[in-house]
């Protein structure tokens, strides 16, 4: 190697440590994060979870709610992207074969059958039926539809009422999603409020709220979560029931975020920028807030990634038993209800499509948080 080349080498390693001294903590955590891999592929996962659980309905093809007899267990339906003419040339435009409903000969079972001499075209951006943009305006837009306005499209199939499973998967991913992040913002009011003061204040305090922490710890999760779901009213309205489900959840889920919030503060509390804090005269309240909960707000975003995904599933474990949300909300729980029985397994396998989306969400959601952990503290790569 020639000395040009590592006088060049040299210089590039300067500039990046020299990058590095003057890097504020979140640029290094971004920096190390962009690095991770799965945990990138997560992020676009998750953004693109909850832009459909911002705007449901957007993403929706057909009405949820709508219940059709002829279409009673459809299976799902191929979608063509690619429209070949007869004379051999084709262009890119989607579509599917309207199905037709026939008699087994051998079973004499109702079946459907593609019709391939029919083809219903698709647009993006159709019109379709009446929908509210988060309670400000309704619309009528959604990002797919067919240009017969009659004929429903069932990418994912439709349910024992014939309705589209793929249109009620895009409505309940805002209820399943949204009860995993209030859960875990009740969970991480009170998970940094006691940890605070347990790990700030010490003494007497610290001992009564680490007794309720292992009290709370030594509670069998599912058990209490059945119990507390069984004791609500079953003639409340959704919105109450939804309410108190999340509170449910988190009741259960900020013992473990207190201890860690506990630990930092007690290794935190002696360090000089806090003594010196004190000394400058500055608050309790400020010196918690604006000094000590910065350090280590990485570390509290992480284990929030990584509570997200137990959230979600507490909701659907409890809807699916019928202790959680009721319908005729819509949440992936109460649409897995619909694949309890054995018929539905056998005839209709795809009523299993919104456990597919709570693998997705929760796998996603995994990886975001092991990213954000392992990037939280960049100075030990």
């Amino acid at each position: 190697m020639t000395d040009a080349s590592l006088s060049t080498a040299d210089a590039a390693s300067a500039a990046s440590a020299s990058r590095l001294a003057v890097a504020s903590q979140w640029q290094l955590v971004w920096w190390a994060f962009k690095k991770h891999r799965l945990a990138m592929m997560g992020l676009v996962v998750v953004i693109g979870l909850y832009l459909i659980a911002v705007v449901p309905g957007f993403f929706a093809i057909n009405d949820p709610e709508q219940q059709n007899r002829r279409f009673v267990f459809h299976p799902p339906q191929t979608l063509h992207l690619i429209d070949t003419a007869e004379d051999g040339s084709w262009s890119l435009r989607p579509y599917i074969h309207p199905s037709v409903l026939k008699r087994d000969p051998v079973t004499l079972a109702s079946v459907y059958a593609e019709d391939p001499s029919r083809k219903v075209y698709l647009r993006f951006f159709a019109e379709g039926y009446s929908y509210s943009v988060l309670g400000l305006f309704e619309s009528r837009t959604h990002w797919l539809g067919t240009e017969e306005a009659r004929q429903p499209v069932f990418l994912f199939g439709a349910d024992r009422l014939g309705r589209c499973v793929f249109s009620r998967i895009m409505v309940g991913a805002q209820i399943s999603l949204s009860v995993g992040l209030m859960g875990v913002f009740l969970s991480l009011l009170l998970g940094v409020v006691l940890g605070g003061i347990s790990g700030y204040y010490g003494g007497r305090t610290d001992f009564v709220i680490q007794r309720v922490i292992e009290l709370v710890l030594s509670l069998p999760t599912i058990p209490i979560w059945l119990a507390l779901a069984a004791a609500l009213p079953q003639n409340w309205p959704a919105t109450l029931n939804y309410m108190m489900i999340t509170v449910i959840l988190s009741l259960t889920g900020w013992a473990q975020l207190a201890r860690v919030v506990r630990g930092r503060f007690l290794s935190l509390r002696t360090e000089e920028f806090v003594t010196a804090a004190r000394l400058d005269g500055v608050s309790e309240s400020r010196i918690i807030f604006r000094h000590m909960l910065p350090s280590f707000a990485s570390h509290i975003i992480a284990s929030i990634t990584l509570a997200v995904p137990a959230m979600i599933l507490a909701e659907t474990s409890l809807s699916f038993l019928g202790l959680g949300l009721q319908p005729p909300t819509i949440s992936w729980g109460v649409l897995l209800r619909e694949a309890q029985n054995i018929r539905s397994i056998a005839t209709a396998p795809w009523l299993f499509a919104p456990g597919a989306m709570v693998v997705l969400a929760v796998i996603a959601l995994n990886f975001l948080g092991d990213g954000l952990r392992d990037a939280s503290d960049p100075y030990n790569k």
